[in-house]
C-alpha cells in the first residue's frame, strides 16, 4: 500500500460514522509538546483514556471538541478573525490509526491575558456565529474557554507548542 492509499484510509477511518457529521467515536486529545518530534512519539499503544500526556511533560485535555473548531473558536471570539480567515492546522503525523496536528500558538496564546469578561464575551460571539460546528450554547462554550485558558497556561509555563491527537 503506497502513501497515498494509507492516507486515503486513514482519512476514511478518521471520517467514518454518520449523522454526526463524520464524527462518530471520534476522540481529541489536547496536549503539549516542545516540537514536533516529540508530538510524533505520542504512544499509540495506550487507550485514549490512558494517555495523560505527562510522558510528554504537559497534562492533556480530551474532548470531542474538533483542533479546527477551538482554533475558530478562540480566534473568531477572541481575536475577532473571520471564519475564513482561520489559519490552517499543520499535520504532524498520520498513521492509519491516529493522526497528530499542530495548532497554531495564535490558538493558545490570545487566552493567557484576558480575563472574565472577554471570556464571557468570546463565548457569546462564538454561540452567534452562523454556519460552525462546535457547541452551541453559550455557557457550554464559556466552560470550553475556561478549559482551553487553564491549557494555555500550562503550555506557556512549560514552553511546550499545542498538539492534538486525533484518534477514532
Amino acid at each position: 500500500m503506497d502513501r497515498r492509499e494509507r492516507r486515503d484510509r486513514t482519512v476514511d477511518r478518521l471520517s467514518a460514522g454518520s449523522g454526526n457529521g463524520g464524527r462518530v467515536g471520534v476522540t481529541y486529545k489536547y496536549f503539549g509538546a516542545p516540537d514536533g518530534a516529540t508530538a510524533a512519539r505520542v504512544p499509540i499503544s495506550m487507550r485514549p483514556e490512558e494517555l495523560g500526556g505527562d510522558e510528554l511533560g504537559m497534562g492533556g485535555m480530551f474532548t470531542k471538541i474538533k483542533p479546527e473548531t477551538m482554533a475558530a473558536m478562540v480566534l473568531t471570539g477572541i481575536e475577532g478573525v473571520p471564519l475564513h480567515r482561520v489559519p490552517p492546522l499543520e499535520l504532524v503525523v498520520l498513521h492509519p490509526d491516529y493522526a497528530v496536528v499542530k495548532l497554531p500558538m495564535t490558538v493558545v496564546d490570545p487566552l493567557r491575558g484576558i480575563g472574565e469578561e472577554a471570556v464571557g464575551a468570546a463565548a457569546f460571539i462564538w454561540s452567534t456565529v452562523p454556519d460552525r460546528g462546535g457547541p452551541r450554547d453559550a455557557f457550554n462554550v464559556y466552560q470550553l474557554l475556561h478549559e482551553w485558558q487553564d491549557f494555555s497556561h500550562r503550555l506557556h509555563e512549560a514552553g511546550h507548542q499545542p498538539y492534538c491527537l486525533v484518534w477514532p
